[in-house]
């Protein structure tokens, strides 16, 4: 896809709303973000109610609106329309594309985790996804099951088809230029954002720096 590539921002799977909302804020002023992924889970792994999410949608999704960054709800495409997300990322356990995009209809973005499979993001695009997802590309403290594809994926999907492709996986400023030279049209950031010692503002402006020197 002809576009430069930008931040696609995930949350913590844990977080507490009001310590979180001042951390959004001053990520969102470091610089270009496209999106932001609301991914909560319980420590163990669980769901998390709908409620809670509601919650933290509800106190989010202003400041989301405020920078013009998208609002991506994980997992639940039925949740994700009734808060007013601007779309649903679903994932191999969350049910199908397809089935996600007849709950949410057309107007609403659908993104697919693809992880290493080719296959499985062709299927995805043929089933309406608006993007596909594949990683992770570095060990991260975020998945607990590492399917670790090569960059290549991202340069063969970026000739095979104008379909938008994020890479996620342990990503930073010192690491992503593989990626982002190989095709991926956006760099999705937890950790990497959320942990930085000179706090998220630092952390997205690096990010976006390092994306800015890299000519694809």
């Amino acid at each position: 896809m002809a576009q430069a590539c930008r931040l696609y921002l995930i949350t913590p799977p844990q977080l507490e709303v009001e310590e979180f909302i001042p951390q959004l804020e001053e990520a969102f002023s470091g610089g270009d973000v496209a999106c932001l992924q609301l991914r909560l889970k319980k420590p163990d792994g669980g769901k998390i109610d709908d409620q809670t999410i509601s919650d933290a949608a509800k106190a989010i999704i202003p400041i989301c609106q405020k920078y013009d960054v998208q609002f991506i709800l994980n997992d639940n495409p039925e949740l994700a329309k009734k808060i007013g997300a601007d779309g649903v990322h679903v994932g191999e356990e969350d049910g199908s594309v397809e089935n996600a995009r007849k709950i949410v209809g057309e107007h609403m973005v659908v993104g697919c985790s693809c992880y290493d499979s080719k296959h499985r993001a062709m299927e995805a695009c043929e089933q309406g996804a608006d993007y596909v997802a594949f990683g992770a590309f570095y060990d991260t403290q975020t998945k607990a099951k590492i399917r670790r594809p090569s960059p290549d994926i991202l340069k063969d999907w970026s000739q095979f088809t104008e379909i938008p492709c994020v890479a996620i996986g342990g990503i930073k400023p010192d690491n992503l230029v593989p990626l982002v030279k190989a095709g991926a049209d956006f760099i999705a950031v937890v950790t990497g954002i959320w942990n930085h010692p000179d706090g998220t503002k630092t952390a997205v402006a690096k990010y976006n720096q390092a994306i800015s020197n890299t000519s694809l």
